[in-house]
């Protein structure tokens, strides 16, 4: 049981898996804010440019609730993008990896290794 203990301890200690669960709590935060936007300002909008006095959320076909998945599709089309505009960012920011010089190629080393035989003869 001390050795499962001791595993685990390293586990969460792992910086990954710090960083992952601050991402995930604060994904989750982003995500509310992202959601009363679309519900609070961009979806009514979308109604009064239709003409619908209902809250588009309420927007139903027969059984199934359309303007729900509407918002869920806007909701997730502009955190999408903001993401992709985060990511970007960081990326210009984030120092560029230096790219290691090709080494040999599988051929070349062969050769090299068949030469270096022949010299031993």
């Amino acid at each position: 049981m001390k050795k499962f203990i001791a595993e685990f301890k390293e586990f969460v200690n792992r910086g990954n898996v710090l960083d992952l669960a601050v991402g995930v709590v604060i994904g989750g935060a982003f995500s509310a804010i992202i959601t009363a936007i679309v519900e609070g300002l961009i979806t009514p909008v979308i109604s009064l440019i239709l003409g619908s006095d209902a809250p588009f959320g309420t927007i139903y076909a027969g059984p199934f609730a359309i303007g729900a998945v509407i918002d869920a599709i806007i909701v997730f089309l502009i955190t999408a993008l903001v993401v992709f505009f985060i990511v970007k960012a960081a990326n210009k920011v984030m120092p560029k990896k230096e790219e290691e010089p090709a080494g040999p190629t599988t051929e070349e080393l062969l050769a090299e290794i068949r030469d270096l035989l022949k010299d031993k003869q």
